[in-house]
């Protein structure tokens, strides 16, 4: 533990209080009954590949909110909340949908896929969709997430024994993969879906209700096999233990043809014309690009216009990581309380200061192994893990976990000058510690009790009377005239460079596509 300790008196209040934070929030537009709304994005909201806060993800319905970088946990949902509010102007009557797994779902083929304009760039946004619902059809595509970015300021590097941050965010990574069972335990919210959602598809869920499955025990069904599931993907034993090992698993599969993909073909030769419809997939491989690799954490850099995220990687280093295991809180208005920023922050930091072995093919499964189980079965009482050789309680790892980042959020207390009411980092540890030792508060277990005591055990019903009430809330609340103006001013900017950038393309697509996926566009 000794390291432990000294890298914790290495990191001075002035790191503390700037660590920094972004979130990006994905959601659902609904319609008022709690149907998928099937309009395009909002114009008033601007251009979807420009604008810097409000985006969509694989679908029109699914939009994506995104706050900048933040040292202060109220600044940055301060600024989440707000973009809620402008949103919540712009969008009629329609909802965002307050969970992660979706709302009644129509016909597959009747799910808008995204557009982003005729740009190269706009339409290889598109196209890339297109292949994710040849790959993995599109319901699967309709899930939201929460992702939470986070790094340390510079000024920190070198801790003892970790010379920089590629060494520093790797093991990070590495541990934050042995532990992001807890996380699936204590924020979960997705123990029950729609119906809809699994139509014609294998699985081992229960009937709830009619129209409503779900497990009894789950906690995130949205992390288990039934959310991002790729039977491919799950082969891939990519390997943490060093930015080389990871770009180099991660290379393999962005270049060498997947035999099951090259069946569907990059174009459909009936297709009229050779617009962005007449393509099936971006590429043949088992990645047509980095984001398609379904991974509970990312390393990040920021990129350069037109730049492959692994060339960024390897030419700059990590500069953040990518938290991609958060369901959607259903009870809060944004879809994440300071309190689980606040614990984030504190699990983060137990996963850099702790020793981080190597990672091992065995380990990696072991890994895949827990993070089912508690997906699955996090509550089930006598609940059992695999560490190393042993088979050991959830419960009694996890509250050894916890245990250690007492000291941890006893320094965030004492860098953001905590007298003794203030003790919000102590605060969000303490309520993880009785969530461990009692599941009755941690959010899939609320909304397994809500369903059943106020919505006839309808998840449809739960989903949309929370979603209606955020909705109210958040209407409600006066938008700062500045605020307002500033993201009025930000729509209009992204249109004008949507066109920009469309009026500025010289090359046609498809020879955009081969070079932006050619082996060299990896490489530094």
């Amino acid at each position: 533990m000794s390291s432990f300790h000294e890298r914790l008196r290495a990191l001075s209040p002035a790191v503390l209080t700037g660590l920094r934070r972004g979130i990006e929030k994905e959601s659902l537009r609904v319609r008022p009954d709690g149907a998928l709304a099937l309009t395009r994005h909002p114009a008033a909201l601007g251009s979807a590949l420009k604008h810097p806060h409000i985006t969509t993800d694989f679908g029109e319905a699914l939009i994506e909110l995104i706050t900048g970088v933040h040292t202060s946990v109220d600044s940055c949902l301060g600024e989440l909340r707000r973009i809620h509010q402008f949103v919540y102007r712009n969008i009629g009557d329609e909802v965002l949908w307050g969970a992660s797994m979706p709302c009644s779902l129509p016909d597959e083929n009747a799910i808008p896929i995204a557009r982003y304009g005729a740009s190269n760039v706009g339409q290889a946004k598109t196209v890339y969709r297109i292949g994710l619902s040849h790959r993995y059809g599109r319901r699967m595509q309709m899930i939201a997430g929460l992702h939470y970015n986070w790094s340390l300021p510079e000024s920190v590097w070198p801790l003892p024994g970790l010379p920089g941050p590629n060494e520093a965010y790797f093991a990070l990574i590495r541990n934050f993969r042995r532990h992001a069972w807890l996380l699936l335990y204590l924020f979960g919210a997705s123990p029950a879906v729609c119906a809809s959602f699994v139509e014609g598809r294998k699985h081992e869920l229960r009937e709830l209700a009619p129209g409503t499955l779900h497990l009894p025990h789950a906690t995130s069904l949205r992390m288990g096999r039934l959310g991002y599931l790729s039977d491919a993907q799950d082969k891939l034993l990519v390997s943490y233990n060093s930015l080389e090992s990871y770009t180099a698993s991660l290379d393999d599969v962005l270049t060498r043809p997947y035999p099951p993909y090259e069946k569907i073909g990059i174009r459909d030769g009936r297709a009229a014309g050779d617009g962005v419809d007449s393509y099936k997939q971006l590429a043949t491989s088992l990645l047509q690009i980095e984001n398609e690799f379904y991974s509970a954490i990312r390393p990040k850099r920021v990129i350069r216009p037109n730049e492959r995220p692994l060339h960024a990687l390897r030419e700059r280093g990590v500069e953040y990581v990518e938290v991609r295991a958060m369901d959607l809180d259903p009870f809060a208005p944004i879809g994440i309380t300071a309190d689980t920023v606040r614990f984030l922050d504190v699990f983060l930091l137990h996963c850099l200061l702790t020793e981080s072995p190597p990672d091992t093919p065995r380990e990696i499964e072991a890994i895949g192994r827990n993070k089912q189980r508690t997906s699955t079965r996090g509550r089930e009482p006598g609940l059992r893990l695999d560490r190393g050789s042993q088979s050991v309680e959830l419960r009694e790892w996890g509250g050894q976990v916890l245990r250690e980042c007492e000291p941890i959020a006893a320094a965030l207390d004492a860098a953001h000058g905590a007298v003794h009411e203030k003790s919000a980092y102590r605060d969000a540890l303490a309520a993880a510690v009785r969530a461990v030792n009692d599941p009755a508060p941690v959010p899939s277990a609320r909304i397994l009790s809500e369903m059943q005591q106020s919505c006839a055990s309808s998840y449809s019903r739960f989903g949309l009377a929370r979603s209606l009430e955020h909705a109210k809330t958040l209407r409600s609340e006066p938008l700062p005239k500045e605020a307002e103006a500033r993201f009025v001013r930000l729509a209009e900017e992204s249109i004008r460079k949507q066109k920009e950038i469309e009026a500025a393309d010289k090359i046609p697509f498809e020879t955009y596509r081969q070079r932006y996926l050619s082996h060299e566009s990896l490489r530094v």
